[in-house]
C-alpha cells in the first residue's frame, strides 16, 4: 500500500519577502547599469539618510561648523560633497525609510537579500505580509535614528537594508526557539504559541549565544571592516544595532494574537472516547 507524501516546494519564501528582495534588486541594477554619475549621486542625495540634514533644522551653527573642519589636503572636494549632500538644509522626512533601498555594491545587496530570505520568511510566516511592511519601515526608522544620534553632524549618507535585517533577526528570535513559535498565521492546524517574555528569553541557553554572537560581530566588524580592507565604506554598525533592539522589544506590537488549539480539535489527533 503506498503512502502519499506532501511534496515541499523547495524555495518556501513568503511573497511578501520575495517583493523586498526584488526591489532591491531592481533598485541597485538600475544605479548600477542604467543611471549615469549624476542620477546616481541625486540618488543618494534624495534617497540616502543624511544625519546633518536632520542636525540642521535645530543646530544650523554646528552644522556650519563642519564645513570650517575641513582643512588639509583634499578639503576642498570633502567640503564640495558636503555640500552637495546638505544641499538646502530641508528635511527629507521619506529617508529613514527609502535609504533601505540602495547599496554600495552587489555584495552589499546580496548579503542583505541573503539574510532577509533567511529570517524575513519565518516573520513573515508567523505575522503575515501588512504587519511584515510596517515592521521592516518601523526597524528601517530605528535604524536611521540610531545612526542619527551616534552621527549627528555627519554629511556622509548613510544606505543599506542591514538595520531593517537585523529587526528581522531580532524579531525571529522572540519564537524561533520555542516549539510550535515557526507555525504561521495560515497553518490549518497545530498552535501557535505566544512570543517568549524577554526576561525569559535572556536567560534562554540557546537564545544568549546568538543574541551575544549578533552584538559580537556588528561591533567587531563595524570597527574594523574599514581597516582589515573588507569594505571601503565605513559600516553602519549603529544602524543595525538600533534596527535590532527595535525588533527585539518591538515585535510583541505586530505579533497576532497566539492560536492555541486543544488537542481534540487538532485533525491530527483523534479524540479520546
Amino acid at each position: 500500500m503506498g503512502v502519499q507524501v506532501e511534496r515541499q516546494p523547495v524555495f518556501n519564501v513568503p511573497g511578501i519577502v520575495l517583493a523586498f528582495i526584488a526591489a532591491l534588486v531592481v533598485v541597485h541594477g538600475w544605479r548600477e547599469y542604467l543611471a549615469s554619475d549624476a542620477q546616481d549621486a541625486l540618488a543618494l542625495a534624495t534617497f540616502g539618510f543624511v544625519p546633518g540634514r536632520w542636525t540642521y533644522l535645530i543646530d544650523p551653527d554646528g552644522v556650519a561648523d563642519v564645513f570650517a573642519g575641513f582643512t588639509g589636503p583634499g578639503a576642498t572636494d570633502r567640503e564640495e560633497i558636503a555640500r552637495y549632500f546638505l544641499g538646502d538644509g530641508s528635511l527629507q522626512w521619506w529617508t529613514p525609510l527609502t535609504y533601505g533601498a540602495l547599496h554600495a555594491n552587489w555584495a552589499h545587496c546580496g548579503v542583505n537579500c541573503l539574510w532577509l530570505a533567511a529570517f524575513g520568511s519565518p516573520v513573515a510566516r508567523r505575522i503575515g505580509p501588512w504587519r511584515f511592511a510596517a515592521l521592516f519601515a518601523v526597524t528601517s526608522v530605528a535604524g536611521a535614528g540610531a545612526h542619527w544620534l551616534s552621527h549627528i553632524y555627519d554629511l556622509q549618507p548613510v544606505i543599506g537594508a542591514s538595520a531593517s535585517v537585523s529587526g528581522l533577526m531580532a524579531a525571529a528570535t522572540r519564537f524561533m526557539f520555542q516549539s510550535g513559535g515557526m507555525i504561521g498565521l495560515d497553518s490549518p492546524q497545530g498552535t501557535r504559541p505566544p512570543l517568549v517574555p524577554l526576561p525569559r528569553l535572556l536567560r534562554d541557553p540557546r537564545a544568549v549565544p546568538f543574541l551575544l554572537v549578533w552584538f559580537g560581530v556588528n561591533f567587531v566588524f563595524g570597527i574594523a571592516a574599514g581597516p582589515l580592507g573588507i569594505t571601503p565604506s565605513p559600516v553602519a554598525w549603529e544602524a543595525h544595532i538600533g534596527g535590532f533592539l527595535a525588533g527585539l522589544f518591538m515585535f510583541h506590537v505586530f505579533d497576532p494574537p497566539a492560536v492555541i488549539v486543544a488537542p481534540a480539535q487538532r485533525p491530527d489527533i483523534p479524540p479520546t472516547p
